[in-house]
Order: structure tokens, then C-alpha cells, then sequence
């Protein structure tokens, strides 16, 4: 298989990018980046749980949100692109009340002007507990206002 990445993810420099971001603050850590997909945890905590004491579906979409991002970020060419969050879309299936939530982003589409990002969020028990699709637009640097 040929793998999507313009720059290869490196996880200790994504660790070093991530410092004082709502990453770190929620305890997101980036697990793997296989030829294909970026994967990644988040912790069933006081941080990152609702009031019932399960995720909150917010904590949920931050980390499929991170990891399709951060994913997006390493298939274009960050010198003379960058990339945006455009829409996402979760599904929450299941609760989880303790350990971590595990995310696998992949993408269903890669195109110049939008990447589509499929993400699934499973319990310890390796039960799907939350699916989402991240939709990123994808803009020269050279044609942004900023």
C-alpha cells in the first residue's frame, strides 16, 4: 500500500506541537501513524467526563477533531497550504465510564480543496462508541487574508 502522507507524522514532534493546546489540557495522546490512518487517546476522566460521570460527547469530537486535523496537516504541503476544520458530524453510540477512548482517523476523500475524514472511537473493549466525519478545507497560504 503507498501511503498518503506528503511528511510522514512524527510523534514526538506532534507531542511537542501540542503543548499548552486543549490537547494537553484534555490529555490527548497521538498513538500511531500507520501508511494510512493516525491514531490516538483520549482519557475517561474528571477532565473529559459529563456530569453522569461517562465522556462527554464534546471531549469525543476534540479528539477525532485533532487527529483528522493533525492528519490533514501531514498529507498537504504545510509550506504552501494549510488546512481548516469545515464541519463535523458525530455520531455518539455508546457510553464510556472509565479508561480511554481510542480514535483511528482515515480519509475517505483527498482532494485539493477538501480532505473527508472518517473517524471511529472505540471503549477499551474495542466496541464502537462514537463515529465522526470531519470534513477540512483545504486553502493556499498565498490566497489568505489574514
Amino acid at each position: 500500500m503507498d501511503t498518503i502522507w506528503h511528511r510522514k507524522p512524527n510523534l514526538s514532534e506532534i507531542k511537542k506541537m501540542s503543548k499548552k493546546t486543549i490537547d494537553e489540557y484534555l490529555g490527548i495522546e497521538i498513538t500511531e501513524a500507520g501508511d494510512d490512518f493516525l491514531a490516538g487517546k483520549i482519557p475517561v476522566n474528571e477532565t473529559t467526563s459529563q456530569p453522569y460521570g461517562i465522556i462527554h460527547g464534546g471531549a469525543n469530537i476534540v479528539l477525532a477533531e485533532s487527529l483528522g486535523s493533525i492528519a490533514c496537516a501531514h498529507v498537504i504541503d504545510v509550506e504552501k497550504e494549510i488546512c481548516f476544520g469545515q464541519e463535523v458530524n458525530a455520531s455518539h453510540i455508546r457510553p464510556v465510564f472509565s479508561g480511554f477512548v481510542t480514535g483511528v482517523a482515515k480519509p475517505l476523500h483527498i482532494g485539493r480543496g477538501t480532505h473527508i475524514w472518517q473517524i471511529e472511537l472505540k471503549n477499551e473493549q474495542d466496541k464502537l462508541s462514537c463515529f465522526v466525519k470531519l470534513t477540512m478545507a483545504i486553502k493556499k497560504r498565498a490566497d489568505l487574508n489574514y
